[in-house]
């Protein structure tokens, strides 16, 4: 298993992290650990897809009563030069 040293942390962290640990029964390091896999967690469930990003974003706005989406054919792209 791997150690995790803190330094400068301030009284008032380590006081508040003392009363949680204490709510929850478990000493002030194992609560530490505890904080450190929910963030964790946390940070896995955020990791979605762009296309499904995109697609919450623009989930509420829908299309209107019998509206298509319009095809884009034949579009020419004007590539722009870098090269300058």
């Amino acid at each position: 298993m791997a150690q995790l040293l803190v330094r400068n942390l301030e009284s008032e962290v380590k006081s508040k992290l003392q009363r949680r640990a204490k709510r929850h029964g478990r000493s002030m390091e194992e609560e530490v650990r505890e904080i450190l896999r929910d963030a964790t967690k946390e940070e896995a469930s955020r990791g979605r897809g762009l296309g499904t990003q995109i697609a919450a974003r623009f989930r509420k706005i829908g299309l209107r009563k019998d509206e298509e989406i319009r095809e884009l054919r034949d579009i020419q792209l004007q590539i722009p030069d870098f090269s300058k």
